[in-house]
């Protein structure tokens, strides 16, 4: 029998299927005329995304009706299977290669799978079992975080391999917030953020373009035709949009001035056509998705259902925040998505499948009511 709607997180439910709704109408927004010069059909992207929001919405439905309890069994095997995913998508003729990084695998019908996405859920899960299971060792050196940071640091090593440092700084982050919630030694983290800062060095420096985005960071008006071109081009998004933009569909900067329009900058083209009040509402809502998801993880009947529920919570807020920061130039260029919103099945899904387990954690919870348990 399915559980009545109202036992599960209707705030939750409606944010993500609302985010996702008004990412389709912006992606269609965002690429159609470059849709219609590259394809010869306006309605590309569009039809692409619909058919990814779909298959989203059917797994989401699905998966809030399966019991959480079983990705405690399934989390290992989930994560060896993303190992070799990833594995996959270093191999030539396999793994789908673009500006110089190999992150898909190419499936039948013109569709690419991206690994390091399932990479993030699947970590979520093993580190949410195995916290669970080692309570007692989470404060120890090598029984506890040195054995987190192995597993970490395998995946980080087939992540950069790709090179995808966006995904993997966006790892290591959920991990030692999880880590660090459960109870892990703050000095272990702080040793293990300054033992790193060289490597980041080395990757970031010694790497041309990743060089140029740092340059561009801190001043893209030296290099405005090259590398400080996107973010200016972003800027000025934002500000002819003002306060309540040009209007849905009549921006400019997706003209063949804003690259990556419909992806990851897709922000710059709320910013423009619906404006300062539009990109509002998109913060307003990601913070409501986040907020009522840290309640769940804080209801949540046993240690697993909590730190899956955080660990889900954690990623969404850490991935809209750095992509908001990277269209509005407070952050380097990192090539993260906007959960819900930007163009691309494999983000989308596992977003809507990760909210079908917050909803099935939330199922039978009072979730409005849990301030005042706590007080009591």
């Amino acid at each position: 029998m399915f559980k009545k709607l109202e036992e599960y997180d209707l705030v939750i439910m409606l944010m993500a299927i609302a985010l996702t709704c008004f990412g389709v109408v912006m992606v269609y927004s965002a690429s159609s005329v470059m849709a219609a010069k590259r394809f010869h059909d306006g309605f590309f992207f569009l039809k692409r995304q619909s058919f990814f929001a779909l298959v989203g919405f059917a797994i989401m439905l699905g998966t809030m009706r399966i019991n959480y309890q079983y990705w405690r069994k399934a989390a290992v095997p989930i994560l060896l299977g993303c190992l070799v995913l990833l594995i996959l998508v270093l191999i030539p003729g396999i793994g789908g290669s673009a500006g110089g990084a190999s992150r898909w695998i190419r499936l039948p019908g013109g569709f690419n799978l991206q690994p390091s996405e399932v990479a993030k859920i699947a970590l979520i899960m093993y580190m949410a079992y195995s916290l669970d299971r080692k309570q007692d060792k989470i404060k120890q050196l090598g029984a506890g975080f040195v054995s987190y940071m192995l597993i970490l640091l395998v995946l980080l090593g087939f992540l950069l391999s790709q090179p995808d440092m966006g995904s993997a700084l966006t790892l290591a982050a959920v991990a030692m917030i999880m880590l660090f919630a459960a109870g892990t030694r703050l000095v272990y983290i702080v040793s293990i953020f300054l033992m790193s800062l060289p490597f980041l060095y080395f990757l970031v420096m010694n790497v041309a373009y990743r060089k140029r985005r740092i340059l561009a960071f801190l001043d893209p008006w030296q290099d405005p035709q090259n590398s400080g071109f996107q973010i200016i081009q972003s800027w000025l998004a934002f500000g002819t949009g003002g306060v309540f933009g040009r209007g849905l569909g009549e921006g400019k900067q997706k003209l063949f001035y804003l690259p990556e329009a419909h992806t990851d900058f897709i922000l710059s083209v709320v910013g423009e056509e619906l404006g300062f009040l539009g990109v509002i509402v998109i913060i307003g809502m990601f913070f409501m998705l986040v907020q009522r998801a840290m309640r769940i993880a804080v209801a949540a009947p046993d240690i697993f259902g909590r730190f899956l529920a955080l660990g889900i919570a954690v990623l969404f807020g850490i991935e809209a925040t750095v992509n908001m920061g990277v269209v509005t130039g407070l952050l380097p260029t990192k090539g993260l998505a906007l959960p819900f919103i930007s163009y691309g099945g494999s983000s989308l899904i596992i977003s809507l499948f990760a909210v079908g387990i917050l909803l099935n954690i939330s199922s039978g919870l009072k979730i409005s009511s849990i301030s005042l348990k706590e007080e009591k």
